[in-house]
């Protein structure tokens, strides 16, 4: 049974969940040396403690991060400091459920962490928040509200007595454990890898988490866990004897169907729009479908269940859609954070939240608020609005272009440059302007101060768009448009296979396609990501390299 979980968490790839460590490093780029125990166990309680900050996860040690089993070679004595790691080098201990195997004759070590209720702190002082693939380091004047939040997050994971297994719809449960592709009895599978449900005396306990995800009937746990939608006539709600209501229904199902049953009434509702480029676009709607998907399934996992009066809310009028969240956004998420479209990541329902991204409904997290933003500007509309009207936690998108479709056409032109919302958006005030426009103009369009507006501006020089006008006194800048597409480079080309089958690409996918060392690999890597090709995420050997707005519109003119 340990050797099915292992090759199980050998199919995954390593995120939020789950880390692979290995005990050997590479000097110089070749050769294994085996590392000092010490800093193993140090490794062990950073990514345990960050996980446990966050929303649980999965340590498996003696692992490469291409899954390559290379195990623990080290004496008995030092195997104990890493079992011990959790306990001895972070406040308070945690604890960690620990499983020991041998697989191909090589040792390996599988740490399990739930959320925690509290904090913990490594013995340097620091503490770490999970946020996708990485272990980042949490302020420490953020620590009380860290506490509150995690106080906060005991909800959903509070056990209902009278509830039993029988109250859990046999058939959602097949069909989950039939989409994770895992063969074990779905008891195994909530207990073991979710921590849905308990055992007390031989009997299963379950968490109100496990309700609300599997019950037959959610309501008689949670009165208002569904969705409510409202589609209004207009661009303003009316009372009474004006009464504006068009559409009204209450999407009520457990939490594992919820969203496709609200995804696929919503849909009949967003219209389309004008199909601006066939180049460039299939179909576009009124709202684009990440962004208002994204909105509710991050209102339905993050939502305060404990307030237990009202819905989430999904209102639609003329001009905009709103999804409204019941609860403050929890503790370290600030909106000021969210509106600097910093990667921040804190679950107020860790256990949902975890079944909700094994399901496929949530990706990257940290990601969705920045996506939505770049989502929405892509199409031309108006960045979405975050704001707290009391308990709710609301997101407005609207559907109103930021330019007019002649503008709109003309940015099209510049879609294969790396160009940011700023730099676009003084490109359609060059239009109204005679192609041209001053470097106070661009500071007080985008609100960005001199400095900033310089190096920007040059950036554009830099790629040819933009040149400086001698004809007139000061600093004119002329908008120069292109007259063919760039070509792709040539070694972007041994890769465009994978990367239309993968959204990027990694230093060892690189090595395979140019046949050239990992250190040669960075080198040619950091220049194309200098040039505006690809975009790095990731630190070391986590990095990850995705094809930019610019490569996927070359990708798209050059077939």
């Amino acid at each position: 049974m340990d050797t099915e979980l292992l090759n199980r968490l050998l199919t995954r790839d390593e995120g939020q969940f789950l880390e692979f460590k290995s005990i050997y490093e590479r000097p110089g780029g070749v050769g294994f040396k085996r590392r000092k125990a010490a800093d193993v166990a140090q490794d062990i309680a950073e990514t345990l403690s960050a996980m446990a900050n966050a929303d649980g996860g999965t340590l498996l040690l003696g692992i490469e991060d291409d899954k390559t089993v290379t195990g623990l070679d080290y004496p008995d004595d030092k195997l104990a400091l890493l079992r011990e790691a959790t306990q001895s080098l972070l406040r308070p201990p945690l604890k960690a459920r620990l499983t020991e195997l041998t697989h191909a004759g090589q040792r390996v070590m599988i740490f399990e962490v739930y959320p925690s209720p509290v904090p913990h702190q490594l013995s340097d002082g620091r503490y770490l928040l999970r946020v996708r693939d990485q272990n980042l380091p949490f302020p420490a004047d953020q620590i009380a509200t860290l506490k509150r939040a995690k106080a906060s997050s005991q909800y959903e994971q509070q056990f209902v007595h009278e509830a039993r297994f029988e109250d859990l719809d046999p058939d959602l449960l097949a069909r989950f454990a039939q989409r994770l592709g895992d063969p074990r009895p779905v008891e195994e599978i909530l207990y073991r890898d979710y921590r849905l449900l308990d055992f007390q005396n031989g009997r299963p306990r379950l968490t109100l988490a496990a309700l609300l995800l599997f019950a037959k009937d959610p309501l008689r746990w949670h009165p208002r866990c569904g969705i409510d939608f409202v589609k209004f006539e207009g661009t303003e709600r009316r009372y009474g004897p004006e009464l504006n209501v068009v559409r009204r229904a209450r999407i009520e199902y457990p939490l594992f169907e919820l969203t496709d049953k609200a995804f696929a009434l919503i849909r009949e509702h967003v219209r389309e729009r004008t199909v601006l480029h066939d180049l460039l676009f299939v179909e576009r709607f009124e709202y684009p479908t990440f962004a208002w998907q994204e909105a509710i399934i991050n209102a339905v996992a993050h939502r305060d269940y404990s307030l237990t009066g009202i819905s989430t809310e999904v209102w639609m009028f003329d001009d905009r859609l709103e999804v409204r969240s019941p609860g403050e956004l929890p503790g370290p998420v600030t909106l000021e954070r969210l509106l600097r479209r910093d990667r921040v990541h804190f679950s107020r329902n860790p256990l949902l939240v975890r079944v909700l991204t094994d399901l496929g409904y949530m990706r990257d997290l940290g990601e969705g608020i920045p996506r939505m933003f770049e989502v929405m500007e892509e199409n031309y509309l108006r960045p979405p609005e975050l704001g707290q009207d009391g308990f709710m936690f609301q997101v407005t998108l609207r559907n109103t272009p930021v330019y007019d479709l002649q503008t709109q056409r003309w940015l099209e032109h510049f879609v294969s440059y790396p160009l940011n919302q700023r730099q676009r958006r003084i490109l359609a005030y060059a239009r109204q302007h005679g192609n041209a426009f001053t470097s106070r103009a661009y500071q007080k369009v985008n609100e960005v101060d001199r400095d900033l507006a310089y190096r920007e501006i040059q950036e554009m020089i830099a790629l040819g768009i933009v040149a400086r006008s001698p004809e007139r006194y000061g600093r004119m800048y002329c908008v120069v448009e292109p007259s063919a597409p760039s070509p792709i480079p040539v070694e972007l080309v041994a890769v465009l296979d994978a990367l239309s089958r993968q959204e990027y690409v990694t230093n060892k996918d690189l090595q395979a396609a140019w046949h050239v060392s990992r250190v040669m690999v960075w080198k040619r890597v950091k220049k194309l990501a200098e040039e505006g090709f690809l975009r790095l995420e990731g630190v070391g050997s986590k990095t990850r390299y995705y094809p930019t707005d610019r490569l996927k519109a070359m990708l798209v003119q050059h077939g």
